[in-house]
Parts: C-alpha cells; structure tokens; sequence
C-alpha cells in the first residue's frame, strides 16, 4: 500500500492500553433474549504499549512479538492497512491468563496503524475486523474508556455487546493481582467447547445476578462504600465460578490462587475473584496502606511459589497514543487519548 503524505509526517506513534479485569457474567441464561452481560475493571497495569514506525518491511521486537507480528499481518490482510512497519514492544500482557490480552493488542495494535495511515477509525469499527467482543464488550470498552464497566450482552445485532453503565474506579482504592506464573486459562476451541457443555444457567441466579449489579454494586461504587462493593463482587464470582466448576476444576482455576483468596477473605476482603478463566485473581482494597501490608504478607507467606502480587490502581481512561512528528526528532509529541 501506497504511503499517505499523513503516513510520512509521523515518525512513530507509541500507544498504551490497559490490561482489564473480567468480574463475571452477569447472565448466562439469556432467557430475555440478550446473554452474559459482563461486569469489568480496566486497571493499570500490566499494560500493552507498542512504538511504530514506517519501515520498508514488518519487523517486530519484543515481548510478545509473535502475537503481534500475527496481528498486524491479519490487519494488512483483512483491512488493506499496510504491513510495512517496524514495532517494538515495550511492554505485554501476560497472555492466556484472564486480562484480556488478546483484544487489548489486537485494538492496539489496528490503532496505531491507523493512526500512521492518517485514518481516524473508531476502535468498535475495528473490533468488527478483529472479531473481538463475541461474548464480552468490556475489553473494547476499557480500550475505549476505562473505569468500571457493565456491559448488556449479546442480542440479535452483530455487534459488540453495548456498555450500559460505567463509573470511575475511586482512585485511592486499590486492586491486588494474583499472577500464577505459568499458568493459563481456557482459551481457544477448548474455551467453545467448555462453554457448549455448560448446563443451564438458572433463570432466578440470573435475575438476581443483575439485581446485584444494579442496586448492590454499581449503588456502592457510586456512594464509595468498598465492603459493600467488595460484597457484590465476591458474590457475583461464587455464583458464576461454581457454574464454571466443572470446565475449569472448581471455583476458581488455580488451586494456589484459591488457596490465597480463601486467606484473604479470612483477613476481612471480600471482594476476590477470578478474571475470565483465570488464573489471575483479584481482591478489591480500599486504602493504599492496607494493600501494600497485604501484598507485603502474602509475598512472605506464599516465598518460593508461583504467585507474583502486585498492587494496582483502577484505571479510569482508556487507551493513549502518541504522535511524533517525523520532521524533527525534538519536535513535541501529540498525545491523546484513543476514545477522545
């Protein structure tokens, strides 16, 4: 593909999207006519951030640099962008294992594409082209936005899931991450086929499922109250993972994880939960303090497994990028965000 005169006034676009967690479904019966319904939080890290240039061919460096040399080449294939770029990866999101890897670096990287062809296409518009957002629209929604999010599941319309509701995460609560290194979730055909051999889910757990999000959580996020927010969380995942049991070995998909969310609630956290299939896990914290003591314990008391803790902050804008003009290496980057 021809280079645009826009494509050779920037020299490097460098773009960041947040990883994001995935709290549960919040209706799996789809007796209404729309199914799942996703509740999720974008968080600040771990983070996808790509830097890309015009090149006289694809190469790719980096963490990751496989999934995203696939990616690009998808892009040039299916959406006539061009290929003819060189991208660095800064840094990746672990894959595999819940936070939504795989739609944060395919949106990531069609933006930057776009962006150095002169384009302005909206990140849903390219959802579309990548397939992204069949059962969930949180992971194109925290690209989007950010913050806390509920989505309204799928209906007849193809098309992602539309966001009903968003909120800020408050920004003096904090999140810890439960990384089992090495370990994965369900992904893939095996992912179809759990979903295929699942039973039922009961209409009533559905109902109150939504009941929950709407006048339990979203009310408590709004008014600040982390127990009662922590509370509906912790719920929404015991009713959901024990549903998943059978595909994925119990509640929640690492043992060890499990293990450590059980302490946790112990030490008076209830908000813990899995991501998506795991088997990153979570728990919702209020003060700063009282995250760092925890993951401070944890990392003692768990020394010499594979968990990693770290502490985050809810991330409550979506993804960001960054235009450098090509005409002088000292000129000032334009930086905005993705949605904006």
């Amino acid at each position: 593909m021809q280079m645009s005169d826009q494509r050779n006034r920037i020299g490097e676009v460098r773009i960041q999207a947040p990883a994001r967690l995935h709290a549960g479904f919040v209706d799996l019966n789809g007796g209404l006519g729309r199914r799942f319904g996703s509740l999720g939080i974008a968080i600040d890290r771990p983070a996808i951030v790509l830097r890309v240039r015009p090149a006289a061919r694809l190469a790719v460096t980096g963490p990751s640099a496989d999934r995203v040399r696939r990616s690009v080449e998808r892009l040039s294939r299916e959406a006539g962008l061009s290929d003819a770029v060189a991208v660095m990866v800064e840094e990746a999101i672990p894959a595999h294992v819940g936070l939504g890897s795989g739609t944060q670096t395919d949106l990531a990287v069609a933006t930057a594409l776009v962006c150095l062809e002169g384009r302005r296409t909206a990140a849903r518009d390219l959802a579309r082209v990548l397939e992204r957002g069949a059962r969930s629209g949180i992971g194109l929604a925290a690209f989007e936005q950010g913050g806390v999010l509920l989505d309204g599941g799928r209906g007849g319309l193809d098309a992602a899931p539309p966001v009903i509701a968003r909120a800020e995460f408050p920004e003096d609560w904090r999140i810890l991450l439960l990384l089992h290194r090495g370990g994965h979730g369900l992904h893939g055909v095996p992912e179809v086929e759990a979903f295929r051999r699942l039973p039922p889910f009961p209409p009533a757990a559905a109902a109150h499922l939504c009941r929950l999000m709407l006048m339990v959580a979203l009310p408590a996020l709004a008014e600040r109250d982390v127990e009662r927010f922590g509370q509906a969380i912790g719920e929404l995942q015991r009713t959901v993972g024990d549903h998943f049991a059978p595909a994925q070995g119990g509640r929640f998909t690492s043992p060890m994880v499990a293990e450590v969310l059980g302490w946790l609630e112990a030490q008076g956290i209830p908000g813990v939960g899995q991501s998506s299939w795991g088997p990153t896990c979570f728990a919702i914290v209020g003060e700063s303090e009282r995250a760092e003591r925890l993951a401070a314990r944890m990392r003692e008391r768990w020394a010499g497994t594979p968990l990693e803790v770290l502490v985050c902050c809810g991330r409550n804008v979506g993804a960001s990028i960054e235009n450098i003009a090509a005409e002088s290496g000292h000129a000032p980057a334009v930086r905005r965000a993705v949605g904006g």
